[in-house]
This record gives C-alpha cells, sequence and structure tokens, in this order.
C-alpha cells in the first residue's frame, strides 16, 4: 500500500499568520499528527521558535519526528492527550505559551491504513482509536452498546437525522466485525450514496468521536490552553464538523465577554470578566485554491482568539451580568 509521505496541512499558513509567528516563541501543537503545521511554524523565522507537539497517535509522532528532525532541539514531541495539555506542557519543561493550534482533522494516514477502522472504503476491523495502547474500540461500542445509547451517539455526535433506525439495524445486525459490513447495514436503512456523501459518513464520524471522547477532550484542552498562554498569546482552532466547531465558538465567545447561557438557565456561570478577544470576528475558511488542491480541506473552519493582559481584563469587566442579560445562540 502506498500511504502519503508528508501531508499538507490545511490552512497552514494562515495558522502562521494567526499565531504571529517569532523565533523567541513557545508555541504548542496539541494535535502535531504528521507535522504538517509544525513545521510550517517552525520554519516560518529564523532562527525556529521552540515548539512542543502532542498526539495520541504513536504512529504518527514517529512520522511528525522524522519530518522534524531538521529542527533539532527546538522540537519536543509527547505522546498524551491535549486534554491533559497542562501536565503535558509542564512535563515538556514549559510554563507558558504564544501560541497554540488544535487541528481537530483526521489524517490522510488513519484512512489509508485499512485496520486503523477510520473509513469505510476498504474492510478492516472497527478499531478508530487515535492511541491504540488501551480504551475501548468501535467494535466494543457498535456490538455492545444499547440501542439508546447508540442513538445518542449516533444523532449528537453526528448530527444524523434518523439515528434511531440506525442504532435498531445495528442491534439487530450483530455481530459487526468490519468497516465495511457496518457500513452496509447503515447504507441500507438510508439508501445509498447521495452525491459525493457515502451514507455511513455521520455515522464513522460519531462513533469515532465518542471511542476517542473527543468533545470532553476539546472543552478541557481549550480551558487549559487559555491558562496556558501568555498574555497576548494566540489560539487558533481549525474544526471540521459543527457540534466541534460550536463549542469552540461558544467557548472564545464566552470568555470574550458575551454571554452564551440559554435564557432559562439561572445563574448564569458566563466568566464575570473577559479573558479573551476574538481575532477573526467571522470564522476563517480555507481558499477556494486550497480547497481545489485539497478536498478534504472544504469543511474547516478556524477561530482565533488572543489571551487578554491583566489590565484589560480589569479594564473590561462587565458589572451587573446576570441571567436577565443571557442571549440564546
Amino acid at each position: 500500500m502506498r500511504l502519503t509521505v508528508l501531508h499538507t496541512p490545511v490552512m497552514g499558513p494562515e495558522v502562521v499568520a494567526a499565531l504571529s509567528v517569532h523565533s523567541e516563541g513557545r508555541y504548542v501543537d496539541c494535535t502535531v499528527g504528521e507535522g504538517g503545521h509544525a513545521a510550517l511554524i517552525l520554519g516560518a523565522v529564523s532562527p525556529p521558535p521552540r515548539l512542543v507537539g502532542i498526539d495520541l497517535d504513536e504512529d504518527a509522532l514517529g512520522a511528525a519526528g522524522s519530518r522534524l528532525s531538521g529542527f533539532g532541539n527546538a522540537v519536543t514531541l509527547l505522546h498524551g492527550n491535549y486534554g491533559s495539555l497542562g501536565d503535558l506542557a509542564a512535563r515538556a519543561g514549559l510554563d507558558a505559551a504564544d501560541g497554540v493550534v488544535i487541528d481537530l482533522g483526521i489524517s490522510s494516514r488513519h484512512l489509508e491504513i485499512p485496520d486503523r477502522g477510520f473509513s469505510f472504503r476498504s474492510e478492516g476491523r472497527l478499531d478508530m482509536r487515535f492511541d491504540r495502547s488501551h480504551g475501548h474500540t468501535a467494535w466494543d461500542l457498535v456490538n455492545r452498546a444499547q440501542v439508546t445509547e447508540l442513538e445518542t451517539v449516533i444523532g449528537t455526535l453526528g448530527e444524523e437525522p434518523r439515528p434511531r433506525r440506525i442504532a435498531s439495524a445495528i442491534v439487530a445486525a450483530r455481530p459487526i466485525e468490519t468497516t465495511t459490513e457496518l457500513a452496509a447495514v447503515v447504507a441500507r436503512v438510508l439508501g445509498g450514496r447521495r452525491g459525493r456523501i457515502h451514507p455511513a459518513t455521520r455515522t464513522f464520524q460519531a462513533l469515532r468521536m465518542a471511542v476517542n471522547a473527543e468533545l470532553g477532550n476539546l472543552r478541557s484542552g481549550l480551558e487549559q490552553a487559555q491558562q496556558l498562554l501568555e498574555p497576548g498569546g494566540r489560539l487558533a482552532v481549525i474544526s471540521y464538523h459543527s457540534v466541534e466547531d460550536r463549542i469552540v465558538k461558544r467557548f472564545i465567545a464566552a470568555r470574550s465577554g458575551k454571554c452564551t447561557c440559554r435564557r432559562d438557565e439561572d445563574p448564569c456561570d458566563c466568566p464575570s470578566a473577559p479573558s479573551l478577544r476574538r481575532v477573526n470576528k467571522k470564522v476563517m475558511k480555507p481558499s477556494q485554491q486550497e480547497v481545489r488542491a485539497n478536498p478534504r480541506s472544504r469543511s474547516a473552519r478556524m477561530r482565533v482568539a488572543e489571551k487578554l493582559a491583566v489590565q484589560d481584563e480589569a479594564r473590561s469587566k462587565m458589572a451587573g451580568r446576570g441571567s436577565a442579560q443571557c442571549a440564546a445562540e
């Protein structure tokens, strides 16, 4: 099998610009993957800045190590979950950062290896774990979860309009051993391919996100990234699904002085003073040229925020905020 040697990072130049990379800076790539964004950050200035790269996938870290070997001691690569960003940064001897990037996309390497179980294009076992050293697999979820749990996962994480029908069909078809078997079950429920999107795409997305606890990691990682950043430091997050993008959008909005509670939530628990400033008022998207060159980038959305200095937080403090000011999104 021929694997992609060097993948092209999504919105690479935009990430470098968003982080305002400089030689004295300290940067964290929370999902370093094969090192695409990291290579651009390190190569943006001379001498290169310091960079800590984190990933759950040890195979990806090996690829990143090879790609970034020319940068020597400027690079520290760590196997771990960016949901524990604070602890990982401490392990690397990093007490603060000038920039943090989180790319929530799945890499080509994952899709190209059948036994990783991420793709239904070829037959493989139902795994879907980024970290294969521990944890439950997609097989466990598909073959052991009750209908109600599967329905919730597929409907919430995959935003699939007919999750109950799919969940019931999965339970009825057990045991389901491979990716192609699962895709066929979903296709029988929803009908054949319509356009470029396979009917099982949302179900596979949902199962992968559940297996890897991706939303919980994202929430934890965002909080810890904000804490790690120096005043003036930048956070850039690239998401590919509306579920993830909403979390990022609301996180930045709540910490930029905008209440994100629903009107029926009392009391409001949004931060009393802003700690971030939105850098891009509107979500950033790949250029048409990038999408033509890399169709997988078409759903990417990037949001960028800058950490405020303490005096800016105090100056921007919003007095008297409460549930009466809450606005539904």
